[in-house]
């Protein structure tokens, strides 16, 4: 199946031909999780592995999306809150943020917490990323490090803002209906023109329910979040985590009427739903099934403290006292946090932890773990 495509222009070349390259090493097809990870993390080509700007509130910066800590230092001095409470729970005075992105979540959080936090660890695979964080976190100097892989057993508090949507899945396509369609994977081949193009093979591969419906369906698997949340908890000796990303519940998540997926490409302050072009230039996220996510935790032996709204979350933890405090234009910036046609319905926030189960106060009011 053609996509429509483009040939890559002179800046995206190089990753272009490399990608090629691991297709045809492939045999001509590679699934499309690999394709995401290459197109994301090749060193120094991929997406979040060269120096083009990618986080900022404007797309006059050069930036091609904003996140929550960008919009307004209330998010990280109100997340601040939660990750206090999580220290002093577990007894550990380390935090340990996974895509740090512009360092703007860590400035907020260190600058909140104090002396509450000994050390602050990033765990990031970007270097460009890395100098940039390095640069603004400056101030916090003495408590910093950064790595590329966790140690095998690690305490503290773990934070995840939009860090499990950036991680590659697999795309899955039923041609035909519920009964009689058939499943297949979705990957990538080069075609006559050199262009990226969609190809499907049949599978054994299947969502995690029955989707109902007479309709073509394409759909993610999250193999590699669910693997990231089993790491978490073989390696957590003590501690809590707290993921902050968009996604739905698994109901939710392969409802009939989602039948397009959702994939989906960032740049310049624009999405759009084809991956296959300006490769490395542009962002390629999906949603998170957080159902599979607080599975994959629980079966490897976390707690699941807690899953609710951004909006519920952020409220439950102070942010509405602190936005009256501001002036009415960044009052109304902070809104977008909780608003729900903005952040605050679509954005989750999932808790999990090692030991013994606790309540943590972004989930006093409206936890839906019972609907995962």
């Amino acid at each position: 199946m053609r996509a429509v495509t483009q040939r890559p222009d002179s800046l995206t070349t190089t990753l272009h031909q490399h990608i090629a390259q691991a297709i045809a090493a492939e045999g001509g097809w590679l699934s499309f999780d690999r394709f995401m990870a290459l197109a994301l993390y090749t060193p120094g080509l991929g997406y979040y592995a060269n120096d083009s700007t990618k986080f900022g509130a404007m797309p006059e910066s050069g930036s091609d999306f904003v996140t929550a800590p960008e919009m307004t230092p209330l998010f990280g001095q109100t997340l601040a809150m939660q990750v206090g409470q999580a220290l002093e729970q577990t007894s550990t005075s380390e935090v340990w943020e996974f895509g740090a992105g512009s360092g703007a979540l860590a400035l907020q959080l260190l600058d909140a917490l104090g002396n509450r936090v000994q050390r602050y660890t990033i765990v990031d695979l970007s270097g460009s990323l890395r100098a940039r964080q390095q640069a603004k976190l400056v101030a916090h100097a003495h408590k910093l490090r950064w790595v590329d892989a966790l140690p095998d057993k690690f305490s503290g508090v773990v934070v995840g803002n939009e860090v499990l949507d950036a991680m590659p899945v697999q795309l899955l396509a039923r041609h035909g209906g519920q009964y009689g369609g058939v499943w297949h994977e979705r990957g990538v081949v080069v075609d006559g023109d050199g262009c990226f193009a969609w190809a499907d093979r049949p599978t054994d591969l299947r969502p995690p329910v029955d989707i109902e419906g007479p309709q073509d369906y394409l759909t993610e698997i999250h193999a590699q979040g669910e693997g990231f949340m089993r790491m978490l908890a073989d390696r957590l000796a003590r501690g809590a985590a707290f993921l902050l990303d968009y996604g739905f519940g698994e109901s939710e998540y392969y409802h009939p009427q989602r039948h397009m997926g959702t994939v989906m490409c960032h740049q310049g302050h624009l999405a759009d739903g084809d991956p296959l072009v300006a490769v490395g230039l542009k962002d390629i996220t999906a949603h998170v099934n957080f159902t599979a996510m607080a599975l994959a935790a629980q079966e490897a032996g976390l707690q699941v403290l807690g899953y609710t709204t951004q909006a519920h979350f952020l409220i439950n933890c102070g942010l509405l006292p602190k936005m009256e405090r501001l002036p009415q234009e960044q009052r109304a910036t902070a809104a977008k946090l909780i608003m729900e046609h903005e952040m605050g319905e679509l954005f989750k926030v999932l808790a999990v932890g090692a030991g013994e189960a606790w309540e943590p106060v972004g989930f006093v009011h409206g936890d839906r773990s019972h609907r995962l």
